[in-house]
This record gives C-alpha cells, structure tokens and sequence, in this order.
C-alpha cells in the first residue's frame, strides 16, 4: 500500500493518505496509530525484558515445593480440584496405561479412578472471556484440570489424553512449574504414572547435583507448625483495630434522638402512630366526605333546576287583554 500526504491547502489533515480511485479505500488515513489499519501506538519492542532470572536452586526448590503439594489433599481442594472420588492423592497409575491410544480409552481411565468428575468441571466452566482478548485469538477461558506425568518413553500415552478438555501431559524429565502451580497456587492434581514417579528418585539424588533441597522427615504438620522453634520466628498476631460507630442524625433516627432527648423520642413515635393511625381511616372519611359532597350536588341541581322552570317568562298576550 502507497500512501503519502497531501500537504496544505485542502482544509485536511496531513496525514498519508492512499492514493488511487475507484475504492473506498482511495483518500483514507495510512499508516498512522489513529488510523484504520494503521500501526499501533508506542510498539512493543524486542528488546523488552519479558523473563526474569531466577537462581537454579530457587527453580528447583519451587518444583519440589509444588510436588510436595500436590500430595496434601487440604490443598488440592482448596485449589478448586473436584477429588471426592479419588481413592488416594497423589494418584499413580500402573504402567498398564502406556497403550492408551484412544481419547475413549483414556476417559473410562479416568472415570474407574474418580478423576472424570474434574474434568467435568473444566467443561461446564468454559466461557466467553471478559476484556479484549475476545479479539485476539483467546475468546474463552476454562479452569484447569488433572495434571498427567509421564516418562519419556511412554509415546502412547499422550496420544490418549491431550484431546480431553483441561488435561494436561508433562514429561517427568522436564517438570514445567507453570502446571506444577498455575498462577502461583500450590496444590494442582497430579496423575502419575508408576515408571515417572520412579524416575523421581533417580532425578533427584546427589550423584544427578539436583538432590532435593530440603527432605521433610516428620510428616505431623500440626506439630512442627506449633513446636517453639517456628513459633518464635513467626509475626506477633496484629490485634483487630478498633471499629467506631458511625455518628448518626438524630433529626433523620429515633434511636439517636432518644439517646439525647427520650421526651423528644417518645413524641415524634406517637406522632408516626397517629398519622398510621389516620391513614388506616383514610378510605372511611373520604367515603363519607363523598357522600356529602353527592347530597349537595343534588341539592344543587334541584335547586337549578325550579330556578330555570320559575324564571321562564310566559306568553301574556296569548288570550288576548280582555279580562
């Protein structure tokens, strides 16, 4: 597309315009942030700095974070997963699920093991997303589901379960933080498969230099939680700041004023029952008030009514003036 300004002297911006005939297109603004079809204002540049380093240790220790996680039920549901049918967290399957082809297949494996009712839930969440997105190629948005580890040699399997709504597959050689706690939640359902969790022990061992940093040896939480170590180092409990009353009009509240002047109170109640009072009486006056009203406009008309017949002037000259 060629387009260059006009210049001066037409009464028009000066901004490129296409040039041409015989198209609407032909005289319309190119180019410019607030033009159609035109470049967007401010660019995103390459040079952006879109990551930021994070130490190996630290990315390690977060990943195994994330794993121990996902074996505490507490923080598996409270992270929204649907496991009330779940025989046991963390959940591994035997090898025998190596030959899942079939999206069909992987179902029934889901459904005989309790985890088809989360993948129930990413399906009824599906929704049209809220902002801008709609546009760019994002329209909807879903919870997330189950978590499917795999070893690397186990082709099979993937095939099987990448077609099911809010599944996810990852290789155990390379554990994705992202899926291990999307969002920054710990707690996401994992379903492993038994040669995967085997590998674990082999990943993560001091020959590899990616022993596990910190390996928890006592599994009462409770206790180690309030053991006088922890406690020690932990904040103080901030005390509940003081709530006021909001002050309130004793012109516009009863209770208000009768905190001041109960007299006071004590009147202007008696003087909302006497206007509730009256306005129970309402129809009963106005009906008598209408009945009146209809008597004397009866009267009233009886009364117009011999004036008109007693003011009519006669004939006098109809017999004549002989007595």
């Amino acid at each position: 597309m060629s387009a260059s300004s006009w210049g001066t002297g037409r009464a028009v911006a000066r901004i490129p315009r296409v040039g041409g005939g015989g198209t609407s297109r032909s005289g319309q603004g190119a180019f410019g942030n607030m033009c159609r079809g035109g470049r967007m204002f401010a660019p995103t540049k390459i040079w952006r700095k879109w990551h930021r380093r994070i130490n190996l240790n630290q990315r390690r220790f977060a990943v195994c974070s994330a794993l121990a996680a996902s074996a505490v039920p507490a923080l598996v549901m409270a992270r929204g997963h649907v496991i009330d049918e779940v025989p046991e967290i963390p959940l591994v399957l035997e090898d025998s699920i190596e030959g899942t082809k079939k999206t069909s297949a992987a179902q029934e494996i889901l459904a005989s093991v309790g985890a088809l009712e989360d993948v129930e839930k990413v399906i009824k969440s599906k929704k049209i997303r809220a902002g801008k997105g709609k546009a760019r190629n994002r329209r909807y948005v879903k919870r997330r589901g189950p978590l499917v580890i795999y070893d690397s040699n186990q082709t099979d399997l993937q095939l099987g379960f990448r077609n099911i709504p809010g599944v996810e597959l990852c290789c155990v050689d390379s554990l994705n933080l992202l899926q291990l706690a999307p969002g920054g939640h710990l707690g996401r359902f994992i379903i492993w498969s038994q040669s995967a969790v085997n590998k674990l022990d082999s990943i993560y061992r001091a020959e590899a230099r990616k022993e596990i940093p910190c390996v928890l040896t006592n599994a009462d939480l409770t206790r180690l939680i309030n053991s006088d170590e922890i406690q020690s180092t932990l904040t103080p409990c901030k005390e509940t700041p003081r709530v006021y009353q909001k002050k309130r009009n004793p012109l516009k509240s009863i209770d208000a004023l009768e905190a001041l002047n109960p007299y006071a109170a004590e009147v202007k109640r008696a003087e909302a029952r006497a206007a509730e009072a009256r306005k129970g009486k309402k129809d009963e006056i106005l009906a008598r008030q209408r009945a009146k009203a209809a008597a004397r406009r009866k009267i009233s008309d009886a009364n117009q009514k011999f004036y008109e017949e007693a003011s009519k002037q006669g004939d006098v000259c109809k017999d004549g003036f002989d007595v």
